[in-house]
């Protein structure tokens, strides 16, 4: 049987693999390590951060080179979020969402023409992508959204509105899900490239959240905008299918973004506790903490490895679905226990805000919920297992 190199998983990342690493993490410990706390507390949105990696490719870091990408794989993507989440998940939520959602979903089902109309600004960070789909009255079922685009000659009227968007106020390029036929389910639903300076295009205000204070998130609104035919993106009818096959990547992203939260909490439990004292010892030198932290570390691996190996089968194009919500479902959930357990190990200084382990605790819960919750990922791990089956 013919195999190789370069289709065989390996733990051993390559020189670009490392590269991007290492680059990532020296920007976000010189540019975001030092900031974060004072901008989670201004919930100010980091234009000039985001600038600068997307002049370092970080925004188009998976996407072909001659649409303007980096054509680097999907494992370089997680290791740079990885990286930037491990001080801001907010950042990395934008860097995530932008490059895996917004542009994804062009690069996955646009034309030629609309991936060299839209691709290269979206890449370089010169416009930034917003992905609207989930709606006030729907979320995981997508078959009661409301937004409706209507045909009417040589273009379509879009009407409805959007909730929890992500640059829903900072974006330039929307991909927006519609039903153009409303009788046919999610069978009805098509996608479309929508600039956000056009007419009846509306932006909320900032939603106020628990956590990820700097991500952009609002409502958009949808009043009577003229879509050009030739921005529908892909086939009218198969936006939800088209949709499923983002999510499969997105997800991968979000599982990425937990390890580097995970990470974050364990690194920074692995500090505060070899320097706070108490009975005359370290804290780290109790039997009880480091059998916290080793538990946190080896969870962390695992979920690290999970990650891993979805973004291998995504860049080998197999299929990755149940593996990437697998992905997702335990590094999210895992994101959630390392910050309380982090928060636990630093006692009350823990539930200040002068140290970083509270906000992860409070970024980490999203990631149990965008992008799928946990009992969708659960929902969908078990059809992919009852398939495996038949």
């Amino acid at each position: 049987m013919e195999n190789t190199i370069e289709n065989e998983l390996s733990f051993e990342l390559n020189e670009d693999q490392k590269m991007i690493r290492e680059s990532v993490k020296e920007f976000a410990e010189r540019h975001v390590a030092n900031t974060i706390i004072e901008r989670d507390e201004t919930k100010k949105f980091p234009h000039e951060i985001v600038k600068k990696l997307g002049e370092m490719g970080m925004l188009g870091i998976y996407h072909e080179e001659q649409y303007g990408g980096a054509g680097f794989d999907t494992l370089s993507f997680c290791l740079a979020l990885e990286e930037i989440a491990r001080w801001d998940a907010s950042l990395a939520l934008t860097v995530a969402s932008h490059t895996s959602l917004g542009t994804g979903h062009i690069a996955i089902a646009g034309t030629h023409e609309q991936k060299l109309k839209y691709m290269p600004g979206l890449c370089s960070g010169e416009k930034l992508g917003a992905w609207c789909l989930t709606e006030p009255g729907s979320g995981s079922d997508a078959s009661g959204m409301k937004t409706t685009a209507v045909r009417d000659g040589d273009h379509f009227v879009i009407n409805g509105s959007k909730i929890f968007i992500t640059q829903g106020s900072v974006g330039d390029v929307y991909v927006v899900l519609a039903k153009t036929d409303p009788t046919k389910g999610t069978k009805g639903i098509s996608a479309f490239i929508v600039e956000g300076h056009w007419e009846g295009v509306k932006a909320g205000p900032g939603i106020h959240k628990l956590g990820l204070n700097t991500s952009d998130t609002t409502e958009v609104v949808f009043e009577n905008v003229i879509v050009p035919a030739q921005n529908l993106l892909g086939e009218e009818g198969m936006g939800f299918i088209d949709t499923m096959k983002v999510l499969d990547g997105g997800r991968v992203g979000i599982a990425a973004l937990s390890v580097g939260i995970a990470r974050g909490a364990l690194e920074e439990s692995l500090k505060y506790s070899m320097e706070r004292k108490q009975f005359g010892s370290p804290i780290g030198n109790f039997q009880y903490m480091e059998g916290k932290m080793v538990d946190m570390a080896t969870e962390i691996d695992a979920a690290r490895l999970l990650t891993w190996r979805a973004a291998w089968l995504k860049d080998n194009g197999k299929p990755h679905t149940k593996e990437a919500s697998m992905a997702k479902l335990f590094a999210s959930e895992l994101s959630v226990r390392a910050s309380l357990e982090a928060v636990q190990i630093h006692g009350g200084y823990g539930y200040t805000k002068e140290y970083h382990v509270e906000r992860f605790l409070r970024d980490s819960k999203l990631m149990t919920i965008g992008e799928g919750t946990s009992e969708v990922q659960r929902l969908v791990i078990a059809r992919e297992l009852k398939k495996s089956m038949v």
